[in-house]
């Protein structure tokens, strides 16, 4: 995966049944950390939740986690006296960020991400990526020992999220790697009946709206090379697709691209991962692994629903900004924190 969940430690836990719930939901870590340096929230006994300040529901209806590293570090760096650095990461830290789900406990986790989410009066924004010979080997290789671990732990999965209100981006990479030629072709059929299965899984859920994976405005062209891909792993069944996920292009190449696409899938809405790309990806020469931890970069466009496109459903930072995309140009390994790059995208944004 183009930067993102690997081999995170979980430390979510199943929130608490009767009274008690939705303050536990707060309180709960949500989900799986970047890295070891975030500590274990305060029990509900202890003192009371620190309430997250969520955006207005009409522009963006995400979750803002409150125990985010970013948060978590700003307000520590805010303590130390170096305002200038908490005031960068607080820009990261003010927004809703996608929680990537792990390995373990899939369950508790989505359930404390949707129930902290519910609580609040918002959405959790999931990203479902366990699906098996993940990223081919790459920075983020791993996913689901073969099919049937994953549909037990899609299943779990889809148990947390329950009746409760979520944004699902499945399986990034999983589609265009198949594609382009990097995922064995032995893997491909079961592959695609994975996808799809979780697709009506997934959208059997009362609240849940679920998005395919397709890519990039630069990774598998032209767009209709996609359209096979997406037609067997289930769209027919999902809101939409997700273009940008980890990546830095253009917000506007995107669109373009996502309305040939969808123009194709006979008016399939998307939704755009802006997390990263404010500046664009690298250009002016043949970059080595453009796509990881490339310098000069900067957050782009905040989430929201308001993307004055008809086709746009949102702009959404599934990207975790400030998380390694490997262990390249001095990252650490991917997905976790790498505070200096966090602040370089933070002081890069227009």
């Amino acid at each position: 995966m183009y930067g993102s969940y690997a081999g995170r430690t979980c430390r979510a836990r199943t929130a608490r049944t009767g009274a008690g719930a939705a303050i536990a939901a707060l309180l709960l870590l949500a989900g799986c950390s970047s890295d070891s340096s975030s500590a274990e929230p305060p029990k509900a006994a202890d003192a009371p939740p620190r309430q997250p300040a969520q955006l207005p529901k009409s522009r963006a209806p995400f979750w803002v986690n409150p125990e985010s590293t970013a948060s978590k570090r700003s307000a520590e760096l805010r303590k130390d006296g170096s305002t200038k650095q908490a005031d960068l990461l607080e820009k990261i830290a003010a927004q809703p960020v996608a929680e990537w789900i792990g390995v373990d406990d899939p369950e508790g986790q989505t359930r404390g991400y949707t129930e902290a989410a519910h609580a609040a009066d918002r959405v959790a924004l999931l990203v479902l990526y366990n699906i098996p010979h993940r990223d081919c080997g790459q920075y983020s290789q791993g996913g689901a020992s073969d099919g049937n671990s994953y549909r037990d732990w899609l299943d779990k999965a889809a148990k947390g999220i329950g009746d409760r209100g979520a944004t699902v981006i499945l399986e990034p990479d999983a589609l265009p790697h198949m594609e382009d030629g990097c995922t064995p072709q032995q893997f491909h059929e079961e592959r695609y009946a994975l996808l799809k299965e979780s697709v009506g899984k997934l959208k059997a859920l009362p609240n849940t709206k679920v998005y395919l994976d397709a890519g990039n405005s630069s990774w598998v062209t032209p767009a209709d090379r996609m359209v096979d891909p997406l037609k067997r792993a289930g769209i027919d069944q999902a809101d939409g697709f997700a273009l940008n996920v980890s990546n830095f292009q253009t917000t506007q190449d995107n669109k373009q691209y996502g309305h040939t696409l969808s123009a194709l899938l006979g008016g399939k809405h998307f939704v755009i991962d802006t997390s990263r790309n404010g500046n664009g990806p690298l250009s002016g020469g043949n970059h080595e692994k453009a796509w990881c931890n490339p310098s000069g970069r900067a957050l782009g466009e905040p989430p929201t629903t308001h993307t004055g496109d008809g086709l746009v459903d949102a702009y959404l930072w599934v990207k975790r900004p400030g998380e390694s995309d490997g262990t390249c140009k001095g990252g650490p390994d991917a997905g976790q924190w790498w505070e200096t790059y966090a602040l370089e995208l933070a002081r890069n944004a227009r």
